[in-house]
């Protein structure tokens, strides 16, 4: 596979090649071999067949390695312990080049801060923050217990949307024979007898016609258009304007909002906790907000900056339903503002998982019903030729 990296050389100069790697740890290993410090490394050409098979087990690692630190061990001999256990692969590459960043001199946060395309930047910061005081433990639990959190709420909204999208593709299927396949086959079957069908049968009629005489056209135009939903899908644009029209449905949008209001409260009260600036703490969150909130986000740390408080700031920038908004004030007063927004994102997860809960339960029976009567509209629009002249004859 082909990576491009961006890397800095001996001469301080910033430099780009082109690595051909099994994956994106071992190309930047190999460009590191090369006495270059590497910024970036980006996979070239099909990235998403393999991105998710190499990624990199981020809480796993951290469980493992908080259980070895528990057990009595020091973070070096852990961290050999874990690269001893995998043989060979990703896992040990990663796990390697951590070990030997440390034995470098090199400090924990740094150490990880050379696979950014495993280790996120606020896992990272969390560590670099524990390190000031010696508790790394502290920070691997805390990331844990963060991570679980988001698995959560992710696994619940997954859930939901299974058996809606198996029925969705088992219906699209159902129609798409019954129009590429039965439809025509009925038509010919009909066609001394077009004058006599009823006005949706004969509708029904003329679209098998069109089926049969076009099909390869009209099979090569369904895939040009699967194509290009596929591709735009895949656009940072597009998904960007479809968000932007879900965020209009009445309902729907305000849950949508709530969601992503919960994964960005979460962020910023486990970085708080951390001892990271609330400034700081809200940069390294915004990547989690959808784009168009992220506007209102930089207009909050502005009024930051500036000496509001941050329920006051959120609040004036409608980062805050009304419950965040009154906990926030609370949190000011006690001095607990990470562990205030922690309870604020637990709040708004039940209230997300109990609309989640609510719309599986209307909109599947409405899905069903959708499908139903589109399929049995085509079947009686083909049949109903056959029971007119079942009734003439009688």
């Amino acid at each position: 596979m082909q990576f491009q990296i961006n890397a800095v050389n001996a001469r301080q100069e910033v430099v780009a090649l082109a690595l051909k790697a099994e994956s994106a740890a071992l190309a930047a290993e190999a460009a590191r071999k090369q006495g270059l410090t590497v910024l970036s490394v980006r996979a070239q050409g099909w990235a998403f067949l393999t991105a998710r098979s190499s990624r990199f087990p981020v809480t796993l690692f951290s469980v493992e390695l908080m259980s070895l630190l528990e057990a009595g061990l020091n973070l070096v001999e852990a961290l050999q312990t874990l690269s001893d256990k995998e043989a060979h692969g990703e896992r040990q590459v990663v796990l390697s080049g951590i070990v030997a960043a440390i034995r470098r001199g090199e400090s924990f946060s740094q150490a990880v801060g050379h696979f950014p395309q495993h280790f996120p930047a606020l896992y990272v910061a969390t560590l670099k923050a524990a390190e000031q005081t010696g508790n790394v433990g502290e920070a691997l639990s805390r990331y844990i217990a963060y991570q679980e959190e988001l698995d959560r709420v992710r696994k619940k909204v997954v859930a939901a949307t299974i058996y809606p999208a198996i029925l969705s593709i088992v219906g699209t299927l159902v129609l798409g024979f019954l129009t590429f396949y039965v439809v025509p086959r009925f038509a010919r079957v009909y066609e001394d007898m077009s004058g006599k069908l009823p006005f949706f049968s004969e509708l029904l009629h003329h679209a098998g016609r069109a089926v049969h005489d076009h099909g390869w056209a009209i099979g090569i135009a369904c895939v040009i258009a699967i194509a290009a939903a596929v591709y735009s899908a895949s656009q940072e644009a597009a998904r960007a304007w479809i968000n932007s029209r879900l965020w209009q449905i009445p309902g729907l949008g305000e849950q949508m909002k709530v969601y992503q209001l919960a994964r960005l409260y979460r962020t910023v009260g486990m970085l708080m906790r951390a001892g990271i600036p609330a400034v700081r703490s809200l940069d390294m969150g915004r990547e989690l907000l959808a784009s168009h909130l992220r506007p209102h986000l930089a207009q909050a740390r502005r009024l930051i900056e500036e000496g509001r408080l941050m329920s006051a700031a959120f609040s004036a920038t409608g980062l805050a339903t009304p419950v965040a908004a009154r906990m926030m004030v609370v949190g000011e007063r006690s001095g607990e503002m990470g562990e205030m927004m922690g309870k604020i994102a637990r709040f708004h997860d039940e209230e997300v998982s109990r609309f989640i809960d609510w719309f599986t339960r209307v909109f599947e029976p409405v899905l069903m019903a959708i499908l139903g009567i589109a399929v049995g509209g085509v079947v009686v629009l083909m049949y109903m030729p056959i029971f007119e002249l079942a009734g003439s004859i009688q």
